[in-house]
């Protein structure tokens, strides 16, 4: 598999990851994005043996986006810092059913809680054991009859985050077939209406603000000139 890197020094690799590959998966022979770039830094380097490489961030599989990862064990606890205090700067591009009440713009915040079954999470009371606050922004950019186009800002990193919000405002992403009652049904896979298409960071080292952005190949964007 061809890697789409948009940045790599000594400390960090940015890539755009492809939908319906995993981050790191538990299965026998599946790759997975961890498989993938482990083997291309041995590569680059056999004789240091096998290379480090950390999970900072998280796509759901069916996703397509920019995705940062550290090449060494400090880049990785200061990116992690980074998002855990909120520095990283997140934007999606989702697509979305329409529903009459919907707002131009939005916040949502919710508690949501992490089935301990069926990689599923649910909005949850405050109150509720387990259960973690989930904030987003959201601002229409285009629509049509029957679908939105909104950019969303990633507040908090929560499980399914974006897509669990979304459908609980009555707003279900286009090809979300756990999240949506309308593509629940659907045999196929399905690379749903939703990228990563933008992200900022302090590089860990140089501390220099670094931006990456790329444009959402998913089939269902074309309709909003993609």
């Amino acid at each position: 598999m061809d890697l789409d890197i948009l940045h790599e020094d000594n400390h960090i690799i940015v890539l755009k990851k492809s939908a319906k590959i995993p981050v790191q998966s538990s299965r026998t022979g599946q790759v997975d994005m961890v498989s993938i770039l482990k083997n291309y830094l041995f590569q680059q380097n056999p004789d240091k043996g096998e290379p480090y490489l950390g999970i900072v961030h998280r796509l759901d599989q069916p996703v397509e986006g920019v995705m940062v990862f550290a090449k060494t064990p400090f880049a990785a606890k200061e990116l992690s810092g980074q998002i855990k205090q909120g520095e990283v700067d997140k934007h999606y591009l989702a697509v979305v059913y329409n529903n009459q009440n919907q707002k131009k713009a939005d916040t949502l915040e919710n508690y949501l809680l992490k089935e301990k079954q069926g990689n599923y999470s649910r909005v949850a009371a405050e109150t509720v054991a387990g259960s973690k606050r989930a904030c987003l922004n959201y601002k229409t950019l285009q629509e049509n009859e029957e679908l939105s186009l909104l950019e969303v800002e990633l507040l908090t990193g929560r499980h399914h985050q974006i897509r669990v919000q979304l459908s609980h405002a009555r707003l279900p992403i286009w090809g979300d077939t756990k999240y949506n009652q309308s593509h629940k049904e659907e045999q196929k896979w399905t690379q749903i209406g939703l990228c990563s298409y933008k992200i900022q960071i302090v590089h860990p080292k140089s501390k220099k603000v670094m931006k990456f952005q790329i444009e959402p190949q998913g089939e269902i964007f074309k309709k909003f000139g993609y």
